[in-house]
């Protein structure tokens, strides 16, 4: 049976759309290229990236029966509207103010769907909605369902306008007792909808979730074994999903309220994402913002996150399935952004088998994440993380570590190990070989933070030590300094760590540390 949709999400939209960045309206836009300005002085090669030139056809929802009453399915009133478009040979795809309730959305090459302002889509969550395909997911190759808005393969498309996408998350995640806010949880149990698991510390969406989690761990891949048509709702997707296309725009709307990581771009090449607005609850699984993941010619300018893991991340895959598909991530620049909350303001990782270079990240306010600057990787990776510049970043009350290199991503490294005792008092280093991850050449300038638990962590690997970074002309207000393990070639330049009491320097296994 189909759910109603909540006034939560009514209320979000109200609230939202009057604060939505602003989108050209009228006749079709000009094909635009990235301000000059982000190039200048810019460390890297990379190529002008413009936006998709779509033809100036258009078309309005309202004339393939779409109906904004929040109750009609339109799946049909948005597939033939994009159908006719493709047929035409592109165009604009406009949809009016008013509330329109949906399953998938398919893009297609040439076209742009253009949501005006006070327009609000809401994706069913009825997952008979949404077919189980292939697909990628955290770096692996895994089935999943059909993500909201998709497109596979095409070339030129946008989305656009001053609208908002709701995917109606909270119908797909699980819901952790020790994340959630008290009121919301005691409605969660008491809605006679779900399950909840054995210790009672946890909400799932139907049995079926629950039996995958059990199997999956914490990991959302599930046991082989299982009906995957029993554990659909565990198979939550993505809510944008645009894979292995060329020429790619977002601009202006807001995504919200995600089954599992909000925007995904994957394998895709010259992408423009500008001024959109991206939102889930803090309690939110997997909400990540977006996740640039083995993509190359990517511009990100003036947005704003608000999520409830990983804000702006870069990914290339995880492990074997990252390492085959070898795809790096590469030409990226990130300006202008906000992030509110999240688990990281700008992350790197952990899935960066495929490798991640020429990236810079400039002018970017993190406040109150959980960490601002955050690399993470692990044994079993691979891939090379390297050439990354970051400058004029601000921090406030950032709730962990300014900034964190930490090569043991779910696990314990050396340090943590010796200092324990026991038989891992000294655990044997593996070789280097294609599984090791390595993370250098990384320019870290002009960075205030005002409140952290510690300024830097650095936590690197015996066998592969993090190597090549420098801070330069940096501030950072904390309780605890700085902390590093197996790394080489650190400078710490102009680099003032403002802490109540102890050392501001705290170091084991370092080769080559200069502070002037």
């Amino acid at each position: 049976m189909r759910k109603k949709t909540t006034w939560f999400l009514v209320l979000s939209f109200l609230c939202l759309a009057p604060v939505c960045a602003c989108a050209g309206k009228g006749g079709a836009p000009e094909k635009e290229t990235a301000s000059k300005d982000l190039y200048k002085g810019l460390p890297f090669d990379m190529p002008m990236v413009s936006d998709p030139a779509i033809p100036s056809y258009r078309v309005n929802i309202l004339d393939f029966g779409g109906v904004p009453d929040g109750i009609t399915l339109n799946t049909k009133a948005f597939k033939d509207a994009i159908e006719h478009l493709s047929q035409k040979g592109g165009g604009h795809l406009d949809v009016p103010a008013g509330m329109y309730l949906t399953g998938p959305i398919t893009l297609l090459s040439n076209v742009d769907l253009h949501l005006e302002k006070n327009a609000l889509v809401i994706f069913d969550p009825d997952p008979e909605l949404y077919p189980i395909i292939s697909t990628n997911f955290e770096g692996l190759d895994m089935r999943r369902c059909t993500s909201p808005i998709n497109a596979t393969g095409q070339k030129n498309i946008s989305i656009t306008g001053e609208g908002v996408f709701d995917g109606n998350g909270d119908s797909w995640r699980e819901l952790k007792k020790n994340n959630a806010p008290e009121k919301l949880w005691k409605r969660r149990i008491s809605s006679g909808e779900g399950v909840v698991s054995d210790d009672k510390k946890v909400w799932f969406p139907d049995e079926g979730y629950k039996k995958a989690r059990v199997t999956g761990g914490t990991f959302n891949n599930p046991d082989a074994s299982l009906d995957e048509n029993e554990i659909k709702r565990f198979l939550r997707p993505v809510l944008v999903s645009i894979r292995e296309c060329d020429g790619v725009l977002l601009e202006g709307c807001t995504f919200q309220n995600s089954p599992a990581w909000n925007i995904h771009p994957l394998f895709c090449k010259n992408l423009v994402i500008r001024s959109i607005n991206v939102r889930n609850p803090a309690w939110s699984t997997n909400g990540d913002g977006i996740d640039i993941d083995a993509c190359e010619n990517v511009i990100l300018t003036d947005s704003k996150f608000d999520v409830g893991d990983d804000a702006i991340c870069i990914k290339s895959g995880k492990d074997a399935d990252g390492r085959r598909h070898a795809k790096p991530c590469k030409n990226l620049i990130i300006d202008g952004c906000m992030v509110y909350s999240g688990h990281g303001g700008f992350v790197v990782g952990s899935e960066m088998s495929g490798g991640v270079q020429n990236i810079k990240v400039s002018n970017c306010d993190f406040m109150g994440t959980d960490v601002g600057l955050r690399f993470k990787s692990t044994r079993g990776r691979g891939g090379v993380v390297r050439d990354i510049w970051i400058e004029n970043i601000q921090m406030k009350d950032i709730i962990t570590n300014a900034v964190i290199f930490n090569l043991y991503y779910a696990g314990k490294s050396v340090s943590e190990q010796n200092s324990e005792g026991g038989v891992n008092a000294k655990p044997a280093i593996p070789a280097v070989d294609e599984t090791t991850p390595c993370f250098r050449d990384i320019h870290v300038r002009n960075v205030r933070c005002n409140g952290a638990e510690k300024a830097i962590l650095i936590n690197g690997l015996p066998e592969m030590p993090v190597s090549g970074i420098d801070f330069t002309d940096c501030t950072i207000k904390s309780r605890t300094g700085v902390e590093i393990h197996y790394a080489k070639d650190i400078l710490l330049e102009r680099v003032d760590v403002v802490i109540p009491s102890g050392e501001k320097i705290v170091q084991s296994d370092v080769e080559n540390l200069v502070v002037r």
